[in-house]
């Protein structure tokens, strides 16, 4: 462990089932049974009864301090395991050898148990950090019971496949993301989305890999195999992230790399240069004193125990973030870009109105019924009980609409933007003015009719934008629909600067540069999530072109996580400044005192390691999460809670939308 804090950092595996579904198991060890802290502390005991007894119990606490370090560095030395890189482990072994050479084995041992406590509690600091992962691991159960043909069989996770009934008892999790086939019951999904109340489910609805079965039994069909769905995809992502480093993470790395060799080399010229124009036993001392006193290793771990601690604790409270960079970025963003349909909108579109003839609504399901934008939904919902008709020769224009062949005709369907209502032009105005987006349905040459489409703002949007606000962010609505209807609902959200009108293109511009941050959730924000410095994809479990473009995801989609997770963020930023200032002055003010004999060995190695930890005391904080609490009546239940499905009035049902929205246009 001695040599970890300059060695290469663990690499992430591709797939978590194999590595992490094995060691989700491992018991905690009691502090007396475990070698790796009981060997340091023996050291330390050994240390005090030396002063209290007698000095040749000071061999002793050297020898056991010494294990833990000393073998592995001459070893790593020797056989260059350490890819060419001289550990810090190294400068703490010559610095105890010297000692001893010098006659000093009361400060050797002083150092061998200092610096063996140090790496033991460093140790245990990034087990704890990794502890958030571990939790995540056994949320996916080992085995699961499936109905294969008529009777329930018992099988291990890795054997569950796509198709599979997999029967979920009360109290038993979800071990793969499904859909309800029988039964009615409740999903507490606290686990996986960090929202804490239960959802309400039956035949047809969701049920996400790992939330708990409440009240009844269900019955679930199985819409990815065990060991590769949304949980396990959480899994691999922060496991990437606990990898990978950030700026200040490599910063220190860029420190400590030519550091090592060169304290080496400054104690040898110390020592040379000291014995020539005076007494060499006191410049070999001090010599021995400054390789103790400009170790980096404070410096080494001074992120790397941060960003876990903050990255593991964000998984919990349904926050992925996907690098130690990105969590280093995200905690100085201070502009909010925010998409529109299905990010500040509950992404549940409803058709309020149509103007023109019966075919209107059909003729542009048939060419919508080969689209994947919200927007169809709504039209595909709203004749679900028609016959639609074919179309042929399909061509989508991103961010316009859509072409085909329907019935012989040459139908268009898009925004008024792209395809011209002609005569209800005036009518189009009145509708987006009273924020609705408003589709026009076009065949061959002529106008046949609009379709009126409102998207209600999420509930807890205005209360979201708001509190951004109040942290100092400037908040930025970015979308493709027109300006009408854009304007409207920004004004019920809060939201003053509004850019309408664009292209996927268009919002990946408007995001480019330093201190973005963009929150969307579809394929047409791809763009600008990976342009922004920070994106943000609402859903980890949504769609995959925005998780993939995203650095972070959040498991759930209620707006209130952003600025939980960026408080969170910022705290870790600020808990990283502090460790790496307190890191680089032991390296600046220690060695001028080692070299000038201010200082003596054993005080240089005590305020060194005290140091040390410290900075993994401190590190640690990193891990708490402090999610501000819900002012009853200011934030309305999340669309995705049981209000939405037991008709609370927490949420509107479409019917209310299309009253309000009459009201509002024919005021």
């Amino acid at each position: 462990m001695s040599d970890a804090c300059c060695g290469g950092g663990a690499t992430a595996p591709d797939r978590p089932t194999e590595g992490l579904l094995a060691a989700r198991d491992e018991p905690g060890t009691p502090w007396w049974r475990d070698t790796t802290l009981l060997v340091p502390l023996l050291s330390g005991v050994f240390l005090l009864l030396g002063h209290l007894l007698h000095p040749l119990l000071f061999w002793v606490a050297l020898i056991l301090g010494g294990s833990t370090f000393i073998p592995q560095s001459v070893r790593r030395f020797l056989t260059g395991s350490g890819g060419g890189r001289l550990g810090i482990g190294l400068l703490m072994t010559v610095s105890a050898v010297g000692s001893v050479a010098l006659g000093y084995v009361g400060e050797a041992a002083a150092l061998a148990f200092l610096f063996s406590i140090a790496e033991a509690l460093e140790e245990k600091a990034m087990a704890k950090a990794r502890a958030g992962l571990r939790s995540l691991v056994s949320l996916i159960p080992e085995t699961v019971t499936v109905r294969r043909g008529t009777t329930p069989e018992t099988i291990g996770i890795t054997e569950l496949i796509i198709g599979d009934t997999v029967i979920v008892r009360p109290g038993e999790r979800v071990p793969t993301d499904g859909t309800v086939s029988r039964g009615e019951g409740a999903l507490d999904t606290s686990a996986v989305t960090g929202e804490s109340i239960p959802v309400n489910v039956g035949p047809g609805d969701t049920a996400p890999a790992g939330s708990i079965a409440i009240g009844s039994p269900l019955e679930i069909h199985a819409d990815a195999p065990g060991t590769d769905n949304s949980l396990t995809t959480i899994v691999t992502l922060v496991t990437r992230a606990q990898a990978e480093k950030g700026a200040r993470a490599r910063m220190a790395d860029r420190v400590a790399r030519p550091l090592v060799p060169g304290v080496l080399i400054a104690a040898t010229a110390v020592a040379a240069i000291g014995s020539l124009f005076g007494d060499p036993s006191v410049w070999i001392e001090r010599a021995l004193i400054v390789l103790v006193a400009a170790s980096p290793c404070a410096l080494a771990i001074a992120v790397p125990v941060t960003v876990i601690s903050a990255i593991g604790a964000a998984s919990r409270f349904g926050v992925i973030i996907k690098s130690g960079a990105a969590f280093e970025r995200f905690g100085a963003v201070d502009r909010i870009a925010f998409d529109k349909t299905g990010t500040l909108t509950r992404n549940t579109p409803t058709v309020v109105c149509t103007e023109g003839p019966d075919e209107t609504l059909t003729l542009a399901a048939a060419v919508e019924r080969h689209s994947t934008h919200p927007l169809a939904g709504a039209i595909l919902r709203a004749t679900e009980d028609r016959d639609i008709p074919e179309a042929l020769d399909v061509e989508e224009m991103a961010g316009h609409g859509m072409r085909a062949r329907v019935s012989g005709r040459r139908v268009t369907v898009g925004s008024p933007r792209f395809v011209d209502p002609g005569e209800m032009a005036p009518r189009v105005d009145e509708l987006e003015s009273g924020g609705a987006t408003v589709v026009v349905v076009r065949a061959d040459d002529t106008s046949v009719g609009i379709i009126g489409i409102i998207d209600p703002l999420r509930p807890e949007a205005a209360e979201t934008v708001e509190t951004l606000r109040d942290m100092g962010l400037a908040v930025t609505m970015l979308t493709g629909d027109n300006s009408r209807t854009a304007a409207a609902l920004a004004d019920d959200a809060g939201i003053t600067d509004v850019r309408a009108e664009l292209l996927p293109q268009d919002k990946a511009r408007a995001v480019t540069g330093r201190g973005w941050a963009m929150v969307g959730d579809g394929i047409n924000d791809a763009p600008a999530l990976a342009s922004a410095d920070i994106g943000v994809a609402m859903g980890a479990t949504g769609t995959d072109a925005a998780i993939e473009s995203a650095d972070i995801a959040f498991t759930g989609h209620s707006l209130t996580l952003l600025p939980d997770a960026i408080r969170h963020a910022r705290r870790g930023h600020s808990i990283m400044n502090q460790n790496i200032a307190l890191a680089l002055a032991v390296i600046i003010i220690l060695p001028p005192l080692a070299l000038t004999g201010v200082l003596g060995l054993s005080a240089i190695v005590f305020i060194h390691e005290a140091a040390e930890i410290i900075i993994i005391a401190n590190g640690l904080r990193a891990a708490a999460t402090r999610r501000a609490a819900c002012v009853p009546g200011k934030i309305p239940a999340p669309p995705d809670t049981p209000a939405r499905r037991t008709g609370a009035a927490t949420d509107a049902d479409p019917q209310d939308d299309r009253e309000v929205f009459r009201r509002g246009t024919s005021s």
